[in-house]
């Protein structure tokens, strides 16, 4: 991989980064509507938090009205918190005309801190009209960055498209095409041809593409098996062309070892690869095996060269993530960020950049790390704290992954020189 190329890669991955985590989007209203042809009546016992069909996708397990104000309603939702139990939301419903509108805002959440829902509210609206009900849902939040807004824009979509079927037909279809594995598969092939021209528009180039989307979902098949460790029952990866892959565990974070090991999972999987391919690549070509031994040397590269520009301590990277449940102080936390930034820099140097793009990398990656930093979602109770001893351990889990990626990437530099 040239110079060029790694410098094209990480402005993109960065830009793209901030662009749907970080951007100050504001408040921002999604409204949809679908025609449906089914009774009023059927339809707002769907949508309607104390109807008679209220559970009609599942989402809901028990809905109840509070005994103390008629206005507030307490969800059980079917997925699991912290400790294993089901989510508990109290919502207030509003400008309520029976049969054809309602608006609900949140007020407690046995999972999610309410600063989260201090700006979010949700309408149902049903009107009647000659070919069926056209039913309108609104969803209003402030939203940092794109992709939670883009998240919820599928998610309403999906929500009316079932919602339809449901109500036209009698039956719930659970699921979605963007999650089915053949479309997962899809994008992961969409994602290496986006990224072919950054190569070289030649077989080489393709190659290396798609060596380096493997690269990637071995990542996240870090990441997927961290959290089954940790007790997640339901794990999945979601692919998203060109920026990467995103692991999804089945319930929220309980501790920070929790949080610190799932998140250096992800390059600790590859570390285990990394030795392998070197091997590997050095046998085939003293066997003059030269396509696998090329081959395997890319794979190398690309593995160490992805999973070290994730453990950079930016806010939202991998190593960030691990440092802010390891290091107990903001000194210490700040100390060790440019620790292990001050090393990234020096296998660069030592691979062979150029000072002045390492400065520009570091600059960068400071200014990535201070624009994404506070944007995560806050839990309603603290997580449980981390031991001493833990932190010694991924303290030094983090500096041996460190070190096996930052060998892996003088190695291949070495082939390339």
């Amino acid at each position: 991989m040239s110079i060029l190329v790694a410098a094209v890669l990480v402005a993109l991955n960065i830009g793209l980064i901030f662009l749907l985590l970080a951007a100050p989007i504001g408040v921002r209203t999604i409204r949809i509507s679908r025609l449906i042809q089914a009774r009023r009546d059927r339809l707002w016992s769907a949508l309607w938090p104390l109807g008679e069909n209220a559970s009609w996708s599942g989402e809901y397990l028990r809905a109840e009205q509070l005994p103390d104000d008629a206005s507030l309603a307490r969800l059980q939702l079917r997925w699991e918190g912290r400790d294993g139990k089901p989510i508990e939301r109290t919502v207030r419903l509003q400008e309520v005309v029976h049969g054809k509108r309602f608006a609900a805002s949140v007020v407690d959440d046995t999972s999610l801190d309410l600063a989260f829902w201090s700006n979010y509210r949700e309408i149902a609206d049903l009107a009647v009209t000659h070919d069926g009900v056209l039913v309108t849902l609104t969803r209003t939040d402030r939203y940092r960055g794109l992709a939670f807004l883009a998240f919820r824009y599928f998610s309403l979509r999906r929500e009316l498209g079932k919602l339809k079927i449901w109500a036209e037909t009698g039956k719930f279809r659970a699921g979605g095409l963007f999650e089915h594995p053949a479309s997962q598969v899809g994008f992961a092939v969409l994602s290496a041809f986006l990224l072919w021209p950054l190569f070289g528009l030649s077989l080489g180039g393709l190659v290396l593409a798609f060596v380096l989307t493997t690269v990637v979902a071995l990542h996240e098949l870090g990441h997927m098996a961290a959290f089954r460790l940790m007790g997640h029952r339901k794990v999945r990866m979601i692919f998203v062309p060109l920026l990467g892959g995103i692991a999804i565990g089945g319930k929220p974070y309980d501790s920070r070892f929790e949080v610190a090991f799932v998140a250096l999972m992800g390059a600790g999987f590859s570390a285990f690869l990394v030795p392998v391919a070197i091997a590997s690549s050095s046998y085939a070509s003293a066997e003059g095996w030269r396509i696998g031994a090329a081959l395997l040397a890319s794979l190398a590269g690309c593995a160490a060269f992805f999973n070290i520009a994730n453990l950079v301590p930016v806010w939202k990277f991998d190593g960030g993530q691990v440092l802010r449940q390891i290091c107990p102080s903001p000194p210490l936390l700040a100390l060790a960020s440019f620790l292990l930034l001050g090393a990234f820099l020096a296998l660069g140097r030592l691979a062979g950049l150029q000072p002045w793009l390492l400065v520009s990398i570091g600059a960068i990656f400071a200014i990535l790390s201070l624009a994404t930093a506070g944007g995560g979602v806050k839990p309603r109770h603290e997580l449980k704290p981390i031991s001493v001893f833990d932190r010694l351990a991924i303290g030094a889990a983090l500096l041996a992954v460190f070190a096996i990626h930052g060998y892996g990437l003088l190695w291949a530099a070495s082939k390339i020189a």
